[in-house]
């Protein structure tokens, strides 16, 4: 049988699975934990356009924060195969506006365009073309009929961004030379490639639930960096490893077998056994006392911790590293400035200060709060005022940019009229009935949805100017706070 990847959900008969929701073969692959393997692959790939390898370099969190940058596409991801037409016609509006603000120039002065279709276009197709690799290196590959099914399917993710799926070849037989045409001809050895295969683990970030455990996190990503990157050079296409010089590790091929094989098993265990959205949500909560699920975040981190000064105590001096040093502070629970610096304005971790790490503070809060256009204009507007004035201010050797030196030179008050309008923004997405007050289910509200918090908030009103205050002084003296900490600085 073959099907049409040209038609709508509502064209298809009875008897076809959906394209979208439940009955889709993006749903049966969604928590398979071979996507573990080939969505780094289906990465790579991405990154290894020029186009897309600049707007990752530019305006990525991916390397100071994965693992919320992995929330926020699973999300995204669910959001768009919904079986609901109004879920992803919203999703697909937000990603639009996010994916317009994103141009510029490479480091070779080529332009690039997040907006570009046929760049928009090959994000999809190593998506897809990375699901049949899986499974055919996972000794399962898709039958036929599967494959058009699921091609079509991403064809009408394709169609739901775009308005049509025309950058896509029609049909699946043709799909083959189109994608070997881009490998062939358009994949470069990218920086954004480059730091995906072989410098993203050094510096991975442990998640919430290892945070306390340096010793266990340090031994695990020693071993699972080089395996990775070995196991994902030598799944990618033998013409982009040749194009690009990639060095391919004697015996890779058959440890990368042998990984997809092993993660492929997973299809004995009992039908919801593995729930990819869980297991974000497990490894990137924070254990802090006054979230839903501190009881069983703090047992489990109790044990990593054991875990890791028992392999402290068996590991030779000068093995894993030690427990991390407890960061240090000013006076009256300020952060030093550089630390601050670090974890909370360097939103893309590339040691500088500039507009795509504010436009990624913005970026954050308005996914999280699913915010409308116009509300999403008025944060981002505000952000870039905010910026503008940080510049003025900071940038004292005029490059365009606040390096951590010049922020902890001037050890700057930063509550400018720009930061205040951020902050008023807020309140205003919280303010439900508008009323000029957060109640006290508001303020829940906002922080639950915003920032992954429950706070004991008692049962008394917000006003405007508390809540600006708060979030001024975070911003602008680095206060610890408890409920802004875990938006910016969780990884």
């Amino acid at each position: 049988m073959t099907t049409d990847t040209s038609r709508t959900d509502s064209e298809r008969p009875d008897d076809e699975p959906p394209l979208f929701g439940p009955g889709s073969q993006f749903h049966a692959f969604f928590d398979d934990p071979r996507w573990a393997l080939a969505i780094i692959r289906a990465t790579v790939l991405e990154a290894a356009h020029p186009q897309i390898g600049a707007a990752l370099a530019d305006n990525s969190t991916f390397v100071a924060h994965p693992w919320r940058r992995l929330r926020n596409t699973l999300l995204s991801m669910r959001r768009m195969y919904s079986g609901d037409p109004a879920v992803r016609e919203r999703e697909a509006a937000r990603l639009n506006r996010l994916h317009a603000r994103m141009s510029g120039t490479d480091s070779r002065g080529r332009p690039y365009d997040a907006m570009d279709r046929a760049t928009r276009a090959w994000v999809v197709a190593t998506l897809f073309e990375s699901a049949v690799t899986m499974c055919r290196l996972s000794g399962q590959p898709l039958e036929q009929d599967t494959m058009e099914r699921m091609y079509a399917e991403y064809r009408a993710y394709l169609a739901a961004l775009d308005g049509d799926a025309g950058e896509l070849p029609r049909r699946l037989q043709d799909f083959w030379g189109y994608f070997d045409r881009v490998v062939e001809d358009e994949l470069e050895n990218t920086e954004a490639a480059r730091i995906i295969l072989y410098r993203l683990f050094d510096h991975l970030p442990a998640p919430a639930l290892l945070d306390g455990a340096p010793t266990v996190w340090a031994a695990g990503r020693a071993v699972a960096g080089p395996l990775f990157g070995a196991i994902t050079v030598a799944s990618l296409p033998e013409a982009y490893r040749r194009r690009a010089g990639l060095p391919e590790m004697p015996g890779a091929q058959t440890v990368m077998r042998g990984a997809y094989l092993a993660a492929g098993l997973a299809r004995f265990l009992p039908e919801g056994w593995l729930d990819a959205e869980n297991l974000i949500e497990l490894l990137t909560r924070s254990p802090a006392a006054d979230d839903p699920a501190a009881g069983t975040m703090t047992a489990l981190r109790g044990r990593m911790k054991r875990a890791s000064a028992l392999l402290r105590l068996i590991t030779p001096p000068g093995g894993a590293p030690g427990p991390d040093p407890e960061p240090g502070s000013d006076h009256e629970g300020r952060r030093p400035a550089r630390e601050f610096f670090r974890q909370v304005l360097d939103q893309t971790g590339d040691g500088h200060l500039d507009w795509p790490d504010l436009a990624a503070m913005a970026r954050e809060l308005s996914t999280r709060l699913d915010l409308e256009e116009p509300e999403e204009t008025r944060l981002y507007d505000a952000f870039a005022a905010w910026w503008r004035e940080l510049q003025e201010a900071l940038d004292t050797d005029g490059d365009g940019r606040v390096s951590a030196d010049e922020y902890a030179a001037a050890v700057p008050s930063l509550a400018g009229p720009a930061l205040i309008r951020v902050a008023e923004v807020l309140f205003d997405a919280a303010d439900a009935d508008g009323n000029g007050t957060i109640d006290a289910d508001e303020y829940r509200a906002l922080f639950r949805t915003a920032f992954h918090r429950d706070l004991d908030t008692g049962d008394g009103t917000y006003g405007r100017s508390a809540f600006v205050g708060d979030f001024v002084s975070f911003m602008s003296t680095r206060r610890t706070s408890t409920p802004y900490d875990p938006l910016f600085t969780d990884a």
